[in-house]
């Protein structure tokens, strides 16, 4: 798959629209309901290890950082409310980055939390997986582990 339509894929996959055969419970265009579990002016907090990485989001802007650069880098990125989540779209150092939030529990297997979402990201082709947490949906576990 061409790199510049990866993350669109990732997006697609993760946050879109069930097809159904119109039956009973089926997803149409007037019962369907956007993810609406993060206000857009809540900070969302995520990070993943193998390699470690993290960052925030919140309000159009999204700082990603690294062990090689704990400052981060802060891009502006095009928010995107899904039927199952989220979706984040820009571009970090010349490469397309796209981050899905999805709900859900999630174990970061270094630390003994569970985080109340999963996420996945896309940098050009490399694709990991963290998990995230707001404020009013906190992490459960230790705060310094």
């Amino acid at each position: 798959m061409h790199t510049r339509f990866a993350g669109l894929a990732l997006v697609s996959l993760a946050l879109g629209a069930c097809q159904g055969s119109g039956g009973e419970g089926a997803v149409t265009a007037e019962n369907a309901q956007v993810y609406d579990g993060i206000a857009n002016d809540e900070l969302l907090r995520f990070g993943g290890n193998e390699p470690f990485w993290g960052g925030q989001v919140v309000s159009g802007r999204l700082t990603y950082a690294t062990p090689e650069n704990s400052d981060g880098v802060t891009i502006a990125v095009t928010r995107f409310a899904g039927m199952n989540g989220l979706g984040f779209s820009g571009e970090l150092e010349g490469k397309r980055f796209d981050m899905v939030v999805t709900p859900g529990e999630c174990s970061d297997t270094m630390a003994d939390r569970a985080y109340p979402f999963t996420i996945t990201l896309s940098i050009a082709d490399d694709v990991r997986t963290g998990c995230g947490w707001t404020d009013a949906q906190p992490f459960i576990g230790d705060e310094n582990p």
